[in-house]
């Protein structure tokens, strides 16, 4: 099951130590990639995301945008039928964001990938998915076009809509265990 799909966290999950090329060569290992198919799909992918010629460049040294395009090459590599993307322009410049989203469309295209995303970037839902649920505590609470929304809220954006279906007040949300951990640990390493 694990092969069928790929998936890109929100959190940066490269490791920073390591080349663009050696990420891409460890990912392909854990998944069971074969050594020759390895090397072929990380010259292609390396190459779709326009990182080709940085391979050999440590991932420390690269730009957001060039870490997500990598994530993004480096969850391909097993060839996953669905695709998911945890916030993946989150904090990335309108430039980066737009040339993100028309390589996911190129790859929806050319590769036929299913492709799952949350965003808290309305106008992106509304300009790139084809259809949309909006989740409010955990729960979808509607689903649809963003035409559909909009006319079932009365909204005239998908930001409307979204408000209309979940409200307006701000949200206290809980740290997760994973983020409890990462806080403890930014302490801890302060103490030293």
């Amino acid at each position: 099951m694990r092969r069928a799909f790929g998936i890109v966290f929100q959190d940066p999950s490269l490791d920073d130590e390591l080349t663009a090329a050696e990420n891409m060569e460890l990912h392909g290992v854990l998944y069971g990639v074969p050594r020759a198919q390895r090397r072929e799909r990380v010259e292609a992918l390396l190459r779709f995301v326009g990182l080709w010629e940085r391979r050999d460049d440590y991932v420390k040294r690269f730009s957001g945008g060039m870490k997500r395009r990598l994530e993004i090459a480096r969850a391909l590599q097993h060839r996953p039928r669905i695709l998911f993307l945890d916030e993946p322009t989150s904090g990335l410049d309108p430039q980066t964001r737009n040339q993100i989203w028309e390589f996911i469309r190129e790859l929806c295209r050319e590769q036929h990938v299913t492709v799952f995303f949350t965003t808290h970037y309305m106008e992106e839902a509304e300009r790139v998915a084809d259809r949309i649920a909006v989740i409010d505590h955990g729960r979808i609470v509607a689903e649809g076009t963003a035409a559909a929304l909009r006319q079932q809220t009365g909204g005239r954006t998908l930001e409307d809509a979204f408000i209309a279906l979940t409200g307006r007040s701000i949200r206290e949300t809980e740290a997760a265990p994973v983020d409890r951990m990462r806080m403890t640990r930014q302490v801890w390493r302060g103490r030293r």
